[in-house]
């Protein structure tokens, strides 16, 4: 049924979101520079563009929905003339889940401070953090699996930031730390899993204003 690999795409943020998840300005590390995210204040919400898909050997657990929110930090508070600006955001949310295996269903929770560490650069880098155990994926029928992202200590998902109307957030086979429990099938020798998503942020308070994260 399931061999000893996880790969949970998603906004995780989802996440990365995950996944998850989730928002501002996600990538590879870089030499530490300034970094603007804007407008100051500004509440934003993260949408997923595409469905959120986790895999785990040859199945996959589809959502088509994952929703998160937070807000850019307070002038001065949203730039930093050294390093990357951090951005609390909600736990994301993800419905729609169904499996590529006949008879199981699979159900994702998520709990915890989340949060976006955002560096600008080329490309603009930074990390979605996810809180310890902040990520479950429970499938139940045939096989029942809980695979718990980020089991023993908040993790970081490495992803991209594009500028743009509406920005996006978008990680890219970034590593993450999984445990996995459970019946007959599952992978519980698995240690480590794979976050793909790509997510829409959008400014809810000036909506024509975008989400930009700069020098």
């Amino acid at each position: 049924m399931f061999d000893n690999k996880f790969f949970a795409r998603a906004t995780l943020a989802t996440a990365g979101c995950l996944v998850a998840a989730t928002t501002f300005g996600i990538g590879p590390a870089t030499a530490a520079g300034s970094t603007t995210v804007a407008p100051a204040g500004a509440a934003v919400s993260a949408t997923n563009v595409g469905t959120v898909k986790a895999v785990a050997g040859g199945v996959s657990i589809t959502c088509t929905t994952s929703n998160a929110t937070g807000a850019v930090p307070a002038a001065p508070n949203n730039t930093n003339p050294s390093g990357p600006i951090t951005v609390p955001i909600s736990a994301p949310t993800f419905t729609g889940c169904t499996t590529s295996m006949w008879g199981v269903s699979a159900t994702v929770t998520t709990s915890g401070s989340w949060s976006i560490t955002g560096q600008n650069g080329t490309p603009i880098a930074g990390t979605i953090n996810i809180p310890q155990g902040g990520m479950v994926i429970q499938t139940s029928g045939l096989a029942s699996c809980k695979i718990v992202v980020a089991p023993t200590a908040a993790a970081s998902l490495a992803g991209t930031w594009t500028n743009g109307s509406p920005s996006t957030v978008q990680a890219t086979n970034a590593p993450a730390p999984i445990k996995v429990t459970g019946s007959f099938g599952c992978p519980t020798s698995a240690t480590t899993g794979q976050v793909t998503g790509k997510y829409a942020v959008n400014n809810t308070t000036t909506p024509s204003v975008p989400i930009t994260v700069g020098p």
